[in-house]
């Protein structure tokens, strides 16, 4: 879709090996990973009309992607969507909730878009629901694999103990 309207994806010249956790998740990198990042969208993001980011790490603030300098940058009249407002953004000058007006540019930072597209967000929840719990029956008997690491990522209890880690640790506190 994203190209079917002349748009395209950036794909930057990085070892993203470090960014990406389980079932293709974003993790945490380090600083010097977020530093090229930035270094090469730079030049990228000056050029663009419309920037959609939507980098977010489960159960943790968003990374900042993008500076001030860099949308000090950009010509006015482009657009930032930070889809990742709601987490804090990806761009540091994100408000959650709220646009803002930049030299011209103007930063979007919605927190509730299925809010804003119920029927969508609904027809596209059901579709990923449906899709999981096919993969959890195996000729019509629940079948919890935990070698499979969307089933092992998601399962929250086991035989009454509480077996995911983030809300092991969400409980300890």
């Amino acid at each position: 879709q994203v190209q079917s309207l002349g748009a395209r994806f950036v794909e930057l010249q990085l070892d993203t090996k470090q960014a990406e956790g389980a079932g293709g998740y974003a993790q945490a990198a380090d600083e010097a990973f977020y530093r090229k990042q930035r270094e090469l969208l730079t030049e990228v993001v000056a050029v663009s009309d419309v920037v959609i980011t939507t980098a977010v790490i489960p159960g943790k603030k968003a990374p900042i992607i993008f500076t001030a300098e860099m949308i000090h940058g950009m010509q006015p009249g482009s657009v930032l969507v930070d889809v990742a407002a709601e987490r804090g953004g990806n761009c540091e000058l994100t408000v959650p909730g709220k646009t803002v007006d930049v030299n011209g540019v103007q930063i979007l930072g919605p927190t509730n878009l299925p809010a804003e597209i119920p029927n969508h967000a609904s027809q596209m929840f059901a579709k990923n629901v449906t899709t999981f719990l096919g993969g959890l029956c195996k000729d019509g008997k629940l079948t919890i694999d935990q070698t499979d690491e969307i089933v092992r990522e998601t399962l929250v209890c086991r035989g009454g103990e509480v077996v995911q880690p983030r809300i092991q640790e969400l409980l300890k506190k």
